[in-house]
């Protein structure tokens, strides 16, 4: 059941039995991939020339009443249609196993620009993960921790937040990771970056997930660089009924369920919908949660050539986060002070003087929904056309300090937790900052301001594809995706102050002799720090012709894009709109894949692309304060190439893969301190090399025993001597080595220049490997358990230490190699039981994560250069979650 689900709901047609059947015979048969033989699950099985049909269940069987010389059609998606005659005249009929061959042409076109690769053809590393795997093993976990086990793959909770999760492959963070609900893409317009609690309720409608590692398939013109994770999403539901579940888990967790589907009507029409909640106190002190979920689907088939779906899915939550990396002394602290908080231990949360909850800047607020108008046109038996409209609406806030002495709201500073105000139990004493506020006769010394974040984006993916003989598919297609962000800072808390004085405004030129506006009182809803809007505008092309031919597939494909940025402000500047930068990119990769016989095949896969740079962190200084553009900024350049071999039985199946991938030109901004504000060092022209080894297999010894592994080994570093870069304040003016601010580019700024060749890639572990078990133990009753293994994880590199008189003269530095975090092996268990309940179908889900309570580390920075050492004691650190648990019951109607 690895690759088998890509479409569990997409082609299932059901329809209601028969009232004018009669003389009718039972057939069933279980229905198989033909060259693994694994199960399909969520196939159709349809009556020819009726409305009655089936699905096939989780081991592929299926029953299905029939009448007399009547035909039965097996559709699933991504595999050819199947039809068998029953002739038979007994009163049941057992057609054994069926075996049903893929159809790659056909994948592609009914999954609406959604890029999936596959197996034995499609030239890319691929691991695809199904929805009864996401059932049984996802429990109370983030959404992208269920990737875990797959080679290359390194998944954090990173602060311990809800949603605050973080997923890399083989090296490269999520910003460079192209993540995208059926084709479309979600990495955030303006610097690339997935708040996984945006979609707090996608794995409750994900029919598959597929992760392209490298080069992948991903029809869209501005490719990732290290590559995509594709949900693809429920759509036309084979069967009319629907959901209830409740799930309970450690520290309050809680999450109700529901689901309604219509079924597809005789009239072509089918709609689905699904509500949920889920809330909780948080394994991290202060750390509650409170999210919903919906999703929304409208689907109509129109003729034999048409089908229209109408999605849209939403997840509006608020949740509490943590900010502050500790010592490793300072969370062993922990363990004896504040009850024993040890590493759920949370420097910014606290109390105020009425004993109520506050954590500072760390509250969370947002809805993000998104909308797509799918279309499939199958204008003839070798042509068709799909095209996604889709809508992004992104409405939401964050707090962040404001006030003379905001940065006393910060939990902790360079590993340590501040004092100015803590208690002895180790919990922030809000009370008493309210107290000084209330006191101070210069207004709040620090409160609260909502850092507000709208968009709207808007996008349109379309495919054309034409099968133009018996070898050739070509495709082409367009993504044009334009976009508005809003961005917007107000008081919303004074914190027991009468008023609050906003620094940042005495750092507005065009307001710099205008005294009285600088030291203005300032009252919840006013304006501070910045207000500005941003604008890109993307359009692109791409093309790809496939060659076919007995054992051989050959792919090549482009692609080429323009991306406009710009943006107006109305704090730092008098309504000022920027210039417009164009920047153009372009890709061109080629692959092939040789099945060497019905078990073997070999592919490999080369590419280049010039990228072009974000809107923030690339083409502005500063993209919150700021419309000076980067003079260093250029497109990065990234060459990938890989080898691979597999081997597929119904017995074994493995996957080896060889990938090497340079990653040139990029821009990186460096901040020097957590600060909100923080002067930075722009570094233009980082080098990367990302290679590695990856397998993974599946071992089926008996039918109800399945083992699956990987083993996974990168070597992933910078590349570079001699990285320039500029220091900038943090308004985004260029400064001399005094923070005086000078003509950017001029002799006068301050530069850097850093060695960092063979430095490590941090924070994203370079070696893992994972083992699992799943046994059937007897009809319905499933057991799992899973072990992971962390090896050679690097902190991240700190360069704050660096900045001396001599360094911003331009003498070089070397930069050290960070501190390498320990080694981990965590395990997981899961049972799924599966039964009938007053008699409709149940599932009950239980699993424990971390099951041995492993302590361990999972992200890091590495403060030698503020220290002098780069060892345990130096960096600062976030622990991985101790044990945890959950349970849900399901029932279906």
């Amino acid at each position: 059941m690895k690759k088998h689900l890509i479409h569990f709901l997409l082609v299932a047609v059901l329809s209601v039995f028969s009232a004018a059947a009669f003389a009718q015979t039972t057939v069933k048969g279980q229905l198989v991939d033909s060259e693994t033989g694994e199960p399909l699950i969520g196939a159709s099985v349809v009556v020819e020339g009726t409305s009655q049909g089936s699905v096939t269940d989780i081991d592929g069987n299926f029953t299905q009443k029939v009448g007399p010389n009547a035909t039965l059609v097996f559709k699933y998606v991504g595999y050819k249609d199947l039809k068998t005659k029953v002739t038979q005249k007994k009163s049941s009929v057992d057609l054994g196993i069926i075996k049903m061959e893929p159809d790659a042409v056909m994948l592609n076109d009914v999954t609406i620009t959604s890029s999936i690769a596959v197996s034995r053809k499609t030239p890319v590393a691929v691991s695809t993960v199904d929805p009864v795997f996401i059932s049984e093993r996802l429990g109370s976990q983030e959404f992208p921790e269920i990737l875990k086990s797959t080679p290359g793959i390194y998944a954090s909770k990173d602060n311990g937040g809800f949603g605050e999760s973080r997923v890399t492959v083989r090296g490269f963070g999520q910003t460079n990771v192209g993540i995208m609900i059926n084709g479309v893409p979600m990495n955030d317009m303006e610097w690339g970056g997935v708040y996984w609690s945006n979609w707090a309720g996608l794995s409750d409608v994900t029919r598959s997930m597929q992760v392209q590692r490298g080069l992948g398939a991903s029809k869209v013109s501005s490719p990732s660089v290290g590559g995509s994770i594709n949900v693809i999403t429920n759509s036309i539901d084979a069967k009319q009924g629907g959901t209830l579940s409740y799930g309970i888990g450690n520290d309050g967790y809680n999450k109700v369920l529901f689901s309604l589907s219509s079924g597809l009507t005789k009239d072509g029409w089918a709609f689905s919908v699904l509500g949920a909640k889920t809330w909780g106190d948080g394994y991290v002190q202060g750390c509650e949660f409170d999210a919903y979920s919906w999703f929304v689907n409208i689907s109509k088939r129109i003729g034999d050539n048409h089908s229209l779906s109408l999605t849209a899915t939403g997840a509006p939550q608020t949740h509490n986060k943590r900010y502050d990396e500790l010592t490793i002394e300072e969370w062993d602290k922990q363990k004896k002070i504040n009850n024993g908080v040890g590493y759920r231990y949370n420097a910014a949360f606290g109390y105020d003087m009425n004993g109520n909850i506050m954590t500072g800047t760390s509250y969370n607020v947002y809805h993000k929904p998104q909308i797509s108008l799918n279309h499939v046109w199958e204008i003839d038996r070798k042509s068709s056309l799909s095209s996604s409209l889709y809508l992004s609406i992104g409405d939401g806030y964050g707090y962040r300090g404001v006030g003379a002495s905001y940065s006393k709201l910060y939990g902790a500073t360079n590993g340590i937790p501040n004092t100015n105000y803590r208690k002895v139990d180790g919990t922030f004493d809000f009370g008493a900052l309210m107290e000084d506020n209330a006191k101070s006769n210069n207004g709040s010394i620090a409160a609260l301001a909502k850092n507000k974040n709208t968009h709207m984006w808007y996008g349109l993916l379309s495919t054309y594809s034409n099968q133009l003989n018996d070898n050739f598919n070509l495709q082409g297609g367009i993504d044009l995706r334009y976009y508005n962000g809003g961005h917007k800072a107000e008081v919303a808390d004074l914190l027991g102050g009468a008023y609050v004085v906003d620094t940042d405004r005495a750092s507005v030129p065009y307001k710099k002799d205008d005294i009285a506006w600088q030291n203005a009182r300032l009252g919840v809803g006013d304006v501070v720090y910045r207000n500005f809007d941003s604008y890109i505008a993307q359009y692109g092309a791409f093309g790809q012709l496939e060659y076919t031919q007995d054992k051989l597939s050959v792919i090549v494909s482009g692609n080429v894009n323009a991306a406009t940025n710009w943006r107006k402000d109305y704090f730092y500047a008098d309504n000022e709109e920027s210039p417009k930068k164009t920047k153009v990119g372009y890709g061109i990769k080629g692959g092939l894949n040789y099945n060497l016989d019905s078990h073997n095949n070999i592919f490999a896969n080369i590419g280049y692309y010039s990228r072009t740079p974000y809107f923030s962190g690339g083409i502005f200084l500063n993209s919150q304060t700021s419309n000076e553009f980067n003079p260093n900024c250029k497109n990065e350049g990234v060459f990938s190439f890989e080898l691979g071999y597999g081997y597929v039985s119904s017995l074994f199946s493995a996957n080896l893969n060889l990938y090497r991938t340079t990653w040139n030109d990029r821009t990186i901004q460096k901040r020097l301190t957590v600060a909100q504000e923080s002067s930075y060092v722009y570094l233009n022209g980082v080098n990367e090399l990302h290679q590695g080894i990856e397998l993974d297999f599946q071992f089926r010894p008996v039918r109800n025993l399945t083992i699956n592994g990987m083993f996974s080994f990168g070597d992933w570093t910078m590349t570079k001597d001699g990285v320039l870069g500029y220091m900038y304040n943090q308004n985004g003016q260029a400064v001399d080595k005094n923070m005086m601010e000078v003509t950017p580019g001029s002799p006068e700024h301050a530069k850097l220049l850093m060695n960092t060749k063979d430095i490590k890639i941090g924070n994203s572990a370079q070696t893992t490997a994972a083992l699992g078990l799943n046994y059937e133990v007897m009809k319905g009753l499933r057991i799992g358990v899973d072990g992971n293994f962390y090896g050679r994880n690097y902190s991240d590199y700190d360069i704050a230490g660096l900045i001396t008189t001599g360094a911003l003269n331009g003498d070089p530095v070397d930069v050290a190699q960070p501190w390498r975090i320990p080694s981990a092996f965590t395990f997981d268990a899961n049972i799924s039981y599966r039964f009938k309940f007053a008699g409709l179908d149940a599932t009950w889900n239980a699993n424990c994560n971390n099951l041995l309570n492993e302590q361990y580390i999972t992200d890091a920075t590495d403060n030698g250069a503020k220290t002098g050492g780069h060892g345990w004691k130096d960096a600062t650190v976030f622990y991985g979650f101790g044990r945890t648990w959950s349970m849900s019951m399901k029932v279906r109607f």
